[in-house]
């Protein structure tokens, strides 16, 4: 549905997307994850026609953005990570003003508005002033226009942002609920968030596509760390002699005056796990150390991110 082919951006002689390439398939929740100044905001602007990309090209459902860009826009809901809202407006009024604007027939104006105040819980303030309100629930306004129109794809950039603990899990629930029919890229810092809803991550790192894989992907096991009582020259000789282990990360002592050195081992995705990590207690033993402690370290996004990040 859509495709991200070498997509950058430059603001003068910076560049804030560069030459990134992704495709998201009909009915996917992607997480767009990366600190803050990543490039991520950028690429939503982009996607949404809001902003011009330098180079590159963006299809979505066969349409390319640079000569279809209402066509596209049409069937993109849009939360800008600053939620823009008319203040002086009531819910009700806003959202009925935001029909007019997608071109809601007249005839189905009441019950989408009454459809999206639902699925963001806004019943009890539908007539309040929308300056009244707190910022959650200005962020769920901003929710409840993206959503209005019933769109193909829905973009969230930070939909968190402001909400109190009940109010995150409703929007992990309405976003849950929007994914059977709709396609969602929701961009966000918080690990969390991509972890509780979203079936891909794309990692973005100063600018450029650092990861594009499922979280089934990343969860796969990780790194065999031990603790042992050899030095660390001696010790990375006995590693470097298995031929499963492909990296030695030394991560010096557990604690201060301690003789305990810990080591991270990267090996081999093809090697037999359990077999590599027998096969190096065994020499351990052989060499007369004391083995404190042996696991694989479980691979997750936050352990992911922290190595991309490093």
């Amino acid at each position: 549905m859509i495709q991200v082919e070498n997509l950058t951006r430059n603001y003068g002689d910076f560049k804030a997307v560069a030459d990134v390439t992704f495709s998201i398939r009909k009915g996917e929740v992607v997480g767009l994850l990366g600190h803050n100044g990543a490039g991520k905001s950028t690429i939503m602007k982009m996607l949404t026609g809001y902003l011009e990309p330098t180079s590159g090209s963006i299809t979505i459902d066969g349409l390319q953005i640079r000569s279809e860009r209402e066509n596209i826009q049409k069937k993109i809901g849009y939360l800008p990570e600053n939620c823009p809202v008319y203040p002086d407006m009531t819910i009700l009024a806003y959202l009925d003003y935001c029909t007019a604007l997608h071109g809601v027939a007249d005839n189905n104006r009441a019950a989408w508005i009454r459809d999206a105040v639902e699925k963001t819980a806004l019943a009890a303030k539908a007539g309040d002033m929308i300056a009244t309100l707190s910022r959650g629930y200005r962020q769920r306004v901003g929710v409840a226009q993206a959503i209005l129109h019933k769109p193909d794809i829905l973009i969230l950039d930070e939909p968190t942002n402001g909400l109190d603990p009940t109010q995150i899990q409703q929007m992990r629930g309405l976003i849950r609920e929007l994914a059977a029919t709709t396609t969602v890229i929701v961009s966000t810092h918080i690990l969390q968030e991509v972890q509780a809803v979203c079936d891909r991550v794309l990692i973005i790192k100063n600018g450029r596509l650092a990861l594009d894989s499922s979280l089934a992907q990343l969860k796969r096991e990780g790194r065999l760390c031990l603790s042992l009582d050899a030095s660390g020259n001696d010790a990375e000789q006995l590693f470097k002699a298995v031929p499963a282990v492909k990296k030695i990360t030394s991560m010096g002592c557990s604690q201060a005056k301690s003789r305990h050195n810990e080591f991270a081992l990267t090996v081999d995705e093809d090697a037999d796990k359990a077999a590599a990590a027998a096969e190096i207690a065994k020499r351990v033993v052989e060499r007369g150390w004391n083995l404190y402690s042996m696991h694989y370290e479980e691979r997750n996004l936050e352990t992911v991110f922290a190595e991309i990040s490093a």
